[in-house]
């Protein structure tokens, strides 16, 4: 794990991110970060909060949330990500993977669709 490596700042347009001040190649793990699973009775509340824009859909039917500790929720989308996030819903934790070669001083992303091929809009590009 990169965690020493990884730092929050501003992204532009995006609010927080994720950085790195080392190169990171195509395949390394970058971070196992624990979540909060949320029971679903109240997954209506965090709907209607300000960590309605942080939380994970988790469990095989996706009825729970969770709530990824570490860096997890500030990893900003992109439809193009150099990182791909895995869920482990038994242990309770996400793996961050880069999937391409990151320069350092560049911002680490995950496509909010899981998939990092899937080009769907997401709720926020949705809105626009």
């Amino acid at each position: 794990m990169l965690l020493g490596s990884l730092h929050i700042m501003q992204s532009p347009g995006k609010g927080k991110g994720i950085f790195t001040t080392e190169a990171i190649e195509a395949g390394t793990l970058v971070e196992i970060a624990p979540v909060i699973v949320l029971p679903e009775k109240d997954c209506a509340l965090i709907d209607q909060s300000f960590l309605y824009n942080y939380y994970f859909l988790w469990g095989d039917k996706h009825k729970n949330y969770a709530i990824c500790l570490g860096y997890g929720s500030i990893y900003n989308h992109s439809y193009a990500p150099n990182c791909i996030y895995e869920t482990y819903y038994d242990d309770e934790v996400i793996h961050f993977i880069a999937i391409k070669d990151i320069a350092a001083g560049e911002e680490l992303t995950v496509n909010y669709n899981h998939d990092p091929d899937d080009q769907k809009p997401v709720w926020f590009d949705k809105k626009n």
